[in-house]
């Protein structure tokens, strides 16, 4: 059970569609690259290394949330965690991203996905601990990749654009595809509840990589996958968000896998994403990472525009449509967080 404190921030307030006292603001990596002092403590330890010292995570968590005062802390960790922590022979590349050693390409590849057991991740459950300590009435966010975008890794080998050998595998062998896909979504909803388990407020599900989909596609080949991993986590008492990138076409989808909550990228005004989705989802965004490199009456305005889309919406968390990028001034994170809860003031 959450303590009370965190059950009425703002920012659960909003995603269960209550009415708020202002409107909550966090950012998809507020905690990374963009804060120097987040720089100085990675120095020379390699990212996964980083994911797996409590005392590290707890420490990269907490600097958006001193520096900017967001109404939600999300846990410093990487959707390839679970991967490496069942064994998965991989590593995160410094300006590359996670690379995997045995790509999957055929039914024996898939002996390398074993299901993951809370031991597996027992230094996320520690760094959580510590973390909602720190936090008091700070909301924490945990996260899971969803199994299409972990699926794209492990077919792929890495990063892709295109994602030719995903979809050849998908398109061609739709039963290893299915059963992929099944395996990936029992060690997403596991490694979500490990975290629930050990007190985190809610969860999101990041689908980077989905929008490269046709809706179709998505309903066919993806959409049971996702919802497995949301009805594992159905009844816990703490809200799911789904997120994915280019996902206009596939927002009602999103939703229709069981979020609570649906993030929404900069592409498609909350207004109308609104509509795509359905009236009983709170909607999370979605302002244009890029925007953040205007003059601050720029940001401003375009922080405006997004919050006028969503006036009227039952529940609406303030978010960027993508991750902070790397070279943002986080002075700008500082005044777009000020600037919307002056704004929303109620």
């Amino acid at each position: 059970m959450l303590p009370v404190t965190v059950t009425d921030s703002a920012f659960l307030k909003a995603c269960r569609r209550e009415p708020v006292p202002h409107t909550p603001v966090w950012f998809m990596r507020q905690a990374g690259r963009s804060l120097p002092e987040y720089r100085k403590v990675r120095e020379g330890i390699a990212m996964l290394d980083s994911c797996m010292r409590p005392d590290l995570v707890t420490e990269i968590t907490l600097q958006p949330v001193r520096r900017h005062g967001v109404d939600a802390a999300i846990l410093f960790s990487d959707i390839v965690v679970p991967l490496k922590a069942i064994g998965v022979d991989l590593d995160i590349k410094p300006g590359v991203g996670p690379v995997v050693a045995r790509p999957i390409r055929s039914r024996a590849d898939l002996d390398q996905l074993r299901p993951l057991e809370p031991d597996d991740v027992r230094y996320v459950a520690e760094a959580i601990g510590l973390l909602t300590a720190e936090l008091g009435d700070t909301p924490l966010i945990g996260f899971a990749g969803a199994p299409f975008t972990l699926a794209s890794y492990l077919v792929e080998g890495g990063p892709s654009r295109n994602h030719e050998h995903t979809k050849a595998l998908m398109y061609g062998d739709p039963e290893l595809w299915a059963e992929l896909l099944d395996r990936l979504a029992g060690i997403a909803g596991a490694f979500l509840g490990a975290q629930i388990d050990a007190g985190v407020s809610a969860v999101q599900l990041f689908d980077s990589w989905v929008g490269a989909l046709a809706p179709a596609d998505y309903r066919a080949s993806v959409l049971p996958a996702s919802a497995k991993v949301f009805e594992a986590v159905a009844g816990r008492g703490v809200p799911r968000i789904h997120f994915g990138v280019g996902t206009g076409e596939l927002l009602g989808l999103l939703g229709e896998a069981g979020a609570d909550v649906v993030g929404v990228d900069w592409r498609v005004p909350l207004a109308e994403a609104a509509r795509r989705v359905g009236p009983d989802k709170a909607l999370q965004g979605n302002l244009d990472p890029a925007v953040l490199f205007a003059p601050p009456e720029v940001v401003a305005a375009q922080a405006d525009r997004v919050l006028d889309s969503a006036a009227g919406l039952p529940g609406h968390v303030f978010n960027l449509g993508h991750g902070v990028l790397p070279t943002t001034d986080p002075d700008a994170l500082t005044r777009l967080v000020a600037h919307v809860h002056e704004r929303t003031a109620r």
